[in-house]
This record gives structure tokens, C-alpha cells and sequence, in this order.
């Protein structure tokens, strides 16, 4: 086992791994690459130009080209290449209107990077057919979150021409598995930006490691690592690194899902006979059985107002999904359509649920609205699993396989965006996205 926490991780500013990535064979290395695979029809044509730069040196990162990613992977922009700009315009006296609209372009993205001391993005947006500016502010921070700080700015302009909170200015957490010929695999939890740049090791294991999950306040994990020998669920605080092991029960023990407020975390324990799920009181570990049943009770998260929570269960004959409220005890079954429903996961409206199902052999991420009960299958693939939501519930992260590959890929919660996130080497599999992050 080897443990990646003498030295704390910074949220915005990853560690560089290069002693670590010596310890291990170099096909362990999991960059995760974007692969735009179907959009929405009529994006937005928008034109994030180059931005000016005034600091010592080049400027530590593209920011322009970071922004344009993002807007890109949304599915709902069409940026336009740089190759096809008439100009590059860096101030509003520098914007011709008559250039872009000859392009086609409906809006403009200009900015100005400058560094004395910290680094800061000063940005404006323009709608080119009513020729007006549209939007401006600014980014400021550590030179080293220069990327950050591009998302951050990336989810401003997301937000002023849709209407949607951004969410490029989170995180990721997955568990990258490498082959190992005629010996151990190795399994890595990686945290990485929500476009797959920047990945930082937490954790590297020669056992399995499942299952990661966030606070809700995004400034610490947890996860079940088999390091001792058995499954085990640790806490993990992101910015020291250190490690709480907080069950060590015969058995199962899995499933670790933060209550909203923080204090509380639903797992699933078979220390008293068959799997159930149990909330422990994480000021004292202080267990609660939520569920008493010889079914397989399993996979428990929690609904936004955390008054109550949702578990897959087999006690009905086949894997469905129920709920228990939290102030009576009552359970009741959530899903009926088809044989097979398990791993939910809430969007934060409380209306929108993620969760695997099963039609035709074929496991799939569909969503079911809990108002309507309308149930929609979002992906096509054949083995697709561990769906996680984005915070404004706008796209779905989730394992899958690529040829005899786990990869990661990602929809729009109305299946009209897609996209794929593999990795350069080995297996990627548990995504978690992060909560919205504090600055």
C-alpha cells in the first residue's frame, strides 16, 4: 500500500505526481482525454478569442482555450475555431461587429490576463446581432489555478446565455485500474478537474478501491478501500490528507453517502446478518439501522432536504428502488418500470433521478422524473454503470466499457449531449462529481 497524503491537496492546485508516478509501472498513468460524441442541434456560435496576456514570461495556461472546451463539451455551443477569426480582439474598442456577424458568429468572448503577483482574468461578452455587451467581471487568483480560474469564468458566460448554473469549476474523483501481467493490479482514486486535466493521486492500493464519494461542502471524500484485508469505509480530508477509518465490521461495508447537512453518512453493513443500510452519527460513530430486512438492502443516498433517503433492495424479488423516510420509518417502492433499477443518485431539484436499468440485457443510465414517474433511458451502451449527476444537474457521469476498457462518459440529462472521457492507460471506473466547490 501506498499512501499519497504527507502533503496536502489544494482544490485549485493539484501536486505534481512525478515522484510518485516513478513508484509504479508507467501504464498505471490515467489521464482522461474528451471526446465529443453527439450535440445539440443548433449550438450557439460563440468565439472565445485569445487572450491578451501582460506578465512576466507566457501566461501559465490558454485560458481562451480552456473556456472554449468547456463551452464545446457542453454540446450547446459550436465555438469557433481560431483559424477562422478575423481578428483578435482584446478590448471592446477593438470589436468590429461587422467581422463576426460576416462568420456568423452570434456571440464574442474577449478577454485580458494580467499577473502582479496573483493572476487575474478580466472578461466581456458580446451579442454580435444586437451588437451590445452582454456581460463582463473578473477572475482573480493564485497564478497556479489558472485553469480554475478559466472554468470559473467558463461558468459565468454558461450561465448568462442559458440560464443554467455552470458546473465547470468542479471536480472529479475516480478509480483508474491498471493490468498488471502476471501479478497485482494496481487501483489509483484520482481527483481531477471536471474536464479530466490536472489528475492528482490520493490514494494507490495493490487492493481494490471503491465506491468515492464527496462532502457536501466538497472538502472531504470517503471511500471503501480493501487495504486491511477486508472492505473498510475511510474518510479522507482533501485538505490535509488525513484519514479517518471509520468501520471495521466483519462483513460488508460499503456504500459510504454523506447526509446533506454533513453530520450523518448512510453505508451499508452486514455485521448483524444480511447487508442493510445504517446512518452513523459522524461526531461520535454512533450507529442507527435504517433498514431490517433479509433482502439485500444496499446503495443508500440521500434526498436533498434530508428527510429522507433511497436504497436498492431486492426484498420485492428483483433489484428496485425504495425510499425511507427518515422521521416515521415508512419505506416505500420508488420504481416498478422494468426488472432491474438500482444505484440512484438525486439532481438537487429533488425531482430528477439518475439510476441504472436494465431492458433487453443491456444495463443503461436512465432518468426518472419522481413528479411525473416518466421514465427515460439516456444511454445505449451495454454495460453502463455508477452513474453520478453533475451539482446543476445539467449532465451524468458514468462508467462503461469502450472495446475490453472501462472508460468514462457523460450525458445531458435529455440524452442530447454526449460525450467520453477515456483514459490515456488502463481502466477508469466510480465517478463522483464534486458538489459546487468554495473559492
Amino acid at each position: 500500500m501506498k499512501w499519497l497524503t504527507a502533503a496536502p491537496v489544494n482544490l485549485a492546485l493539484p501536486l505534481v505526481m512525478a515522484l510518485v508516478m516513478g513508484m509504479a509501472p508507467a501504464a498505471v498513468r490515467a489521464d482522461l482525454t474528451i471526446e465529443i460524441t453527439q450535440g445539440m442541434d443548433n449550438p450557439t456560435s460563440i468565439a472565445v478569442v485569445p487572450f491578451a496576456w501582460a506578465g512576466p514570461g507566457a501566461a501559465p495556461v490558454d485560458m481562451a482555450s480552456v473556456i472554449d472546451g468547456d463551452l464545446a463539451r457542453s454540446g450547446q455551443f459550436a465555438p469557433v475555431a481560431r483559424a477562422d477569426m478575423l481578428g483578435l480582439p482584446s478590448t471592446e474598442a477593438e470589436v468590429f461587429y461587422r467581422d463576426w456577424r460576416a462568420s456568423e458568429t452570434e456571440y464574442l468572448l474577449i478577454g485580458r490576463a494580467s499577473q502582479d503577483g496573483a493572476l487575474r482574468i478580466d472578461y466581456e461578452v458580446f451579442d454580435v446581432v444586437r451588437q451590445t455587451k452582454v456581460l463582463s467581471g473578473y477572475e482573480a487568483g493564485p497564478a497556479g489555478e489558472a485553469r480554475m480560474l478559466a472554468h470559473r469564468v467558463a461558468d459565468q458566460v454558461y450561465e448568462k446565455l442559458t440560464g443554467i448554473r455552470g458546473a465547470f469549476a468542479t471536480r472529479l474523483l475516480y478509480v483508474s485500474v491498471a493490468r498488471v501481467t502476471n501479478g497485482k493490479d494496481y487501483y489509483r482514486l484520482t481527483l481531477a478537474d471536471s474536464d479530466g486535466a490536472r489528475p492528482t493521486v490520493l490514494l494507490e492500493s495493490r487492493e481494490p478501491l471503491l465506491a468515492p464519494t464527496w462532502s457536501p461542502d466538497g472538502n472531504q471524500i470517503a471511500y471503501v478501500s480493501f487495504e486491511t484485508g477486508r472492505p473498510a469505509i475511510f474518510r479522507q480530508d482533501l485538505a490535509t490528507g488525513k484519514r479517518d477509518q471509520l468501520t471495521n465490521f466483519q462483513g460488508l461495508n460499503s456504500s459510504p453517502a454523506w447526509s446533506p447537512d454533513g453530520k450523518s453518512m448512510a453505508m451499508v453493513l452486514s455485521k448483524d446478518g444480511s447487508p442493510d443500510v445504517y446512518v452513523m452519527n459522524l461526531a461520535n460513530k454512533q450507529l442507527t439501522r435504517i433498514t431490517n430486512h433479509y433482502a439485500i438492502e444496499t446503495e443508500p443516498v440521500w434526498m436533498p432536504d434530508g428527510k429522507s433517503l433511497l436504497f436498492t433492495s431486492d426484498r420485492g424479488g428483483k433489484p428496485q428502488i425504495y425510499s425511507y423516510e427518515m422521521a416515521s420509518g415508512n419505506i416505500q417502492r420508488v420504481t416498478y418500470e422494468g426488472s432491474y433499477n438500482a444505484r440512484a443518485r438525486i439532481a438537487q431539484d429533488g425531482r430528477n433521478m439518475v439510476l441504472v436499468h436494465q431492458q433487453d440485457g443491456n444495463f443503461h443510465i436512465a432518468l426518472l422524473d419522481l413528479v411525473t414517474n416518466r421514465l427515460q433511458i439516456l444511454t445505449s451502451t451495454a454495460l453502463d454503470e455508477s452513474p453520478s449527476i453533475a451539482p446543476n444537474g445539467s449532465m451524468v457521469l458514468y462508467a462503461t466499457k469502450s472495446g475490453d476498457r472501462g472508460i468514462l462518459a457523460a450525458v445531458s440529462v435529455d440524452g442530447g449531449v454526449k460525450f467520453r472521457l477515456p483514459a490515456s492507460e488502463g481502466d477508469v471506473r466510480e465517478p463522483a462529481w464534486s458538489p459546487y466547490l468554495g473559492r
